[in-house]
């Protein structure tokens, strides 16, 4: 089995067709259709990672995660409408490590839940060197190269990039980046952000760059390669 996988979802038609492909990809499926039925196994069973829907019967997806994020570092997706931005940039803020819109594709979903996963491990065992092709970021070294030659960044695009680095996979929002490099008080400056995105865009080469992408009015990911 390559995990757990919890799915807190009142819609049956995602449990019909997510279940069997979750566990075709060898995952053992825990099935919940409220909070209260997903928070109890949440708490004792530690899942691997959290699928969760934010339009529960019972409680609000929102006040579900924050629940989880009191005693868990577990991975957590939100599943999303298209038409909830704003929720899934609050749920992001508030410690979800990833969302997909509904509707989505299965292997979509499932190279998420991996990126995720892969993102938890690396935070535990505490890695430090991030490689793609000839783009090679050591964080350790706080050295980054390109095809075997020093990449000049400024301390800011560096802070940036190895922000993007630690969460490699998972979307960072506007407000989360522009906290943790420019401060609480630029939480509203995506200008600054939009700009030092283009630095790092230019100076990482092509492939760097194409690993760099947008998330449409959410924020940025570092894909994982």
């Amino acid at each position: 089995m390559s995990g757990r996988v919890l799915v807190i979802d009142d819609e049956p038609q995602i449990h019909r067709f997510l279940g069997p492909a979750l566990e075709s990809a060898g995952y053992e499926v825990e099935r919940a259709e409220t909070a209260s039925e997903g928070l109890r196994p949440a708490a004792s069973r530690a899942p691997d990672a959290v699928l969760l829907d934010l339009g529960l019967p019972d409680q609000d997806g929102k006040l579900v995660l924050a629940a989880l994020r009191a005693f868990s570092t577990v991975p957590v997706i939100v599943l999303s409408a298209r038409d909830r931005e704003t929720e899934k940039i609050a749920a992001l803020d508030d410690g979800a490590d990833d969302y997909v819109e509904k509707p989505f594709a299965v292997g979509e979903l499932l190279a998420r839940i991996r990126a995720a996963l892969r993102h938890r491990r690396a935070l535990d065992g505490a890695a430090g060197l991030f490689q793609a092709g000839d783009l090679e970021i050591d964080l350790t070294l706080r050295q980054v190269r390109l095809a075997g030659a020093a990449v000049a960044l400024t301390p800011r695009e560096y802070a940036l990039l190895a922000l993007l680095v630690r969460n490699a996979g998972r979307v960072m929002t506007h407000r989360q980046l522009l906290t943790a490099v420019w401060g609480p008080a630029h939480v509203e400056d995506v200008q600054y952000l939009r700009v030092y995105i283009g630095h790092l865009r230019q100076k990482l080469g092509p492939a760097g760059a194409a690993l760099l992408t947008t998330e449409p009015g959410v924020g940025y990911r570092l894909l994982d390669p």
